[in-house]
């Protein structure tokens, strides 16, 4: 079940460095892509930033709307990850060749991939000099929801192997996270 992750803990969705899926919506218009480069940035407010290239649809459709959303797709979804970053949208819907499924995000219009185990919806703050110069997008997590059969009580739980999340390496090969090591080390706070 899909359960809501508290905005100052957003950030544990991302810090391990999953691939993700960026869906966007502009209008009538949206889409999907895969980005390896999406990582946390702040707590209170909570920011990430993703690197999008200027040459994607994706990247029209961010720009326009001002607003995305990171999908963290499990282990299942590696084939269909890898179609979403190979192609692009401007020539093919990417959600009707993958089948992946959409459903309504909560504080955003762009939708969110179904299929994926946690979700940050997110809004674009103006950093247009960085978005032009380095094809960096820095935005506030309005909204964070994560699948509660990997993700509870601000931990992830990888019990199930099929739904790990996925690390690409390149040329179409991806990394599972692996096992869970706790530390000895108290850790307070």
């Amino acid at each position: 079940m899909r359960v809501d992750v508290p905005l100052a803990k957003s950030y544990l969705l991302l810090n391990h460095g999953p691939v993700t899926l960026v869906s966007s919506r502009c209008g009538a218009r949206s889409n999907v892509m895969a980005a390896s480069w999406a990582m946390p940035l702040d707590f209170d407010p909570p920011k990430v930033a993703v690197v999008i290239d200027r040459s994607t649809l994706t990247r029209e459709l961010v720009g326009g709307s001002r607003e995305f959303a990171l999908n963290i797709p499990p282990r299942a979804l590696a084939d269909a990850t890898l179609a979403v970053g190979s192609v692009s949208g401007r020539g093919t819907d990417k959600w009707a060749a993958t089948q992946l499924t959409t459903m309504p995000a909560t504080r955003i219009a762009a939708p969110l991939v179904a299929e994926c185990i946690a979700w940050l919806e997110c809004r674009l703050l103006d950093e247009q000099d960085v978005e032009c110069r380095h094809d960096l997008f820095v935005a506030e997590v309005v909204a964070a929801s994560a699948d509660d059969r990997v993700f509870s009580a601000g931990r992830w739980n990888f019990a199930d192997a099929g739904l790990r999340t996925i690390h690409y390496v390149a040329g179409g090969q991806f990394f599972c996270t692996g096992e869970t090591v706790l530390s000895q080390v108290q850790v307070t706070g």
